[in-house]
């Protein structure tokens, strides 16, 4: 579990070492008050995941826990990146287990960030398990991609920057394993609600609040390589639960159309993960009040831009 204070920690942990993204208003996408495009994928590594990665290894050196053997982490793309570029500039090296799923381009820039990248299994939780039992036999910090308290707390801090930027109502954005949007709920609980969007095929939160407990779903879909945890954090149901966020479901064409839209409309080639929560707004599954002030997180861009 998390709160303010936590993302409050982070962020002063982490000040100085990640990128404080734009804020973008924008003509509403539906008949709304005011909007705006979060552009996080303007972070290091292209995506929100910095800001966790660096909040869990500076906090483990600060408590000298980070050990010789450095980091090991599990990641469909996006969290190895973080993490190999926190480990480099903490002067640690790095190992990154990923699925035999994880695009190419993403294998590539692990690889280009100094990072030992092991493929293991076609499924996050297949990499995670291997990854866990690296970090057992060698003694490295094992950084979970979403279901860590430093991770969910560090990702948080992109609520705490909205927070002195705009008067919001309402966040908007794509829910994998929950880490983002369980950092981002605590850092706005009481001052804004939140809505994790997710695909039909990976309905993390969505099952996980009605079951009233993480449970196992199947994974598959355009967004798999982003968004494809088999089952929401721990954190993140403890904190969904809590804030109230409300899940959302959008379907892979809608995702597809919304990621060409983004691409259209503002030149921004981001990942058929990112573009969920616009599609949640293009398809009508979330409508916002006529004077609601929304923010819709574009959380990453490590993407191959000749598939617009």
């Amino acid at each position: 579990m998390i709160a303010r204070p936590d993302v409050e920690a982070a962020a002063a942990r982490i000040a100085g070492h990640v990128r404080r993204t734009p804020l973008l208003e924008i003509e509403p996408l539906v008949p709304a008050g005011r909007m705006w495009l979060k552009l996080e994928y303007t972070q290091h590594t292209g995506s929100f995941k910095a800001r966790g990665a660096f909040n869990r290894i500076l906090a483990a050196r600060a408590d000298g826990l980070l050990p010789h053997a450095g980091v090991v982490a599990a990641s469909g793309g996006n969290a190895g990146l973080a993490f190999a570029y926190a480990a480099a500039r903490a002067g640690a090296p790095a190992e990154v287990f990923v699925p035999e799923t994880a695009p190419q381009v993403k294998v590539d820039r692990l690889r280009a960030l100094g990072a030992a990248v092991v493929r293991s299994g076609t499924r996050y939780a297949q990499a995670a398990e291997a990854a866990h039992k690296r970090a057992a036999d060698t003694g490295a910090l094992f950084c979970h991609a979403y279901d860590q308290p430093e991770v969910c707390a560090g990702q948080g801090t992109l609520g705490l920057e909205l927070l002195a930027e705009a008067d919001v109502d309402t966040v908007l954005l794509a829910v994998g394993g929950g880490g983002l949007m369980a950092g981002v709920a605590a850092a706005l609980e009481g001052r804004a609600r939140v809505v994790g969007v997710e695909p039909e095929t990976i309905p993390t939160l969505e099952r996980a609040m009605a079951a009233g407990r993480p449970v196992d779903v199947d994974v598959s879909g355009v967004a798999a390589d982003s968004l494809g945890a088999t089952r929401l954090g721990g954190i993140a149901h403890a904190v969904a639960s809590r804030t109230g966020v409300r899940p959302v479901l959008v379907d892979d064409d809608a995702i597809v159309d919304a990621r060409r839209a983004v691409w259209d409309e503002y030149r921004i080639a981001v990942e058929h993960g990112t573009a969920a929560a616009v599609a949640a707004l293009r398809t009508g599954a979330y409508r916002p009040e006529p004077d609601e002030r929304v923010v819709v997180v574009l959380c990453g861009a490590n993407t191959d831009p000749s598939t617009l």
